[in-house]
């Protein structure tokens, strides 16, 4: 009985031993990128999904009328032009070299959780392409598609945050999933999109 006694109370102070050390250990996480030990409050946040580029408000002195969707290539920001020489400036993502392209054109069609059927170009160059693929999480084209004029290319989502900022795509302008969802809500089939490179 001694024995089974002196093995709980070891037990025990061993469990509260751990339980001591366990908050602080649980602050900090493992991240593999870095090879390094930070916050888990910094974790929670760049796991998020989000941009790494701030949706905000800025000053934007433009010819260009309200409503009007400007792309900055080289700068891989777009401006959705406000009144008042103001424009919500978001991250984007555009075409890697060889699929590079500026010109202006009309928004055509907008679409929520759009389906997505790659050109026949691009599955030439990846034949395992599916023809068609539903709109959903997993699709390229993310949670929302403004069709561009009669081009391939379109203002879309995306659930690969880390191409914002980057010349990644095939010629279409990727934003996250939250920032297409906002630009989505302000733009109005109709409007003016100036893609500058």
């Amino acid at each position: 009985m001694f024995k089974l006694k002196s093995a709980m109370a070891l037990s025990l102070s061993i469990l509260l031993s751990f339980t001591t050390i366990m908050p602080a250990m649980a602050a900090r996480v493992y991240n593999a990128d870095t090879n390094t030990w930070e916050e888990a409050s910094v974790a929670k946040t760049r796991n998020r999904g989000g941009s790494p580029v701030k949706r905000e408000v800025v000053e934007y002195a433009t010819n260009h009328k309200p409503g009007t969707v400007v792309v900055e290539t080289d700068e891989r920001r777009l401006y959705f032009v406000l009144e008042g020489g103001k424009a919500v400036k978001y991250g984007v993502g555009v075409g890697r070299d060889g699929f590079t392209w500026s010109g202006s054109h009309r928004i055509t069609r907008k679409a929520e959780w759009p389906g997505w059927t790659p050109p026949p170009q691009m599955r030439k160059r990846v034949p395992d392409l599916p023809a068609y693929m539903p709109g959903g999480p997993e699709n390229p084209l993310g949670a929302r598609a403004m069709y561009i004029g009669s081009t391939l290319y379109r203002l879309h989502g995306t659930s690969e945050p880390w191409s914002i900022g980057q010349a990644v795509s095939s010629g279409c302008i990727r934003l996250t999933n939250d920032d297409v969802v906002d630009l989505y809500e302000r733009v109005k089939v109709g409007a003016l999109v100036v893609v500058n490179h």
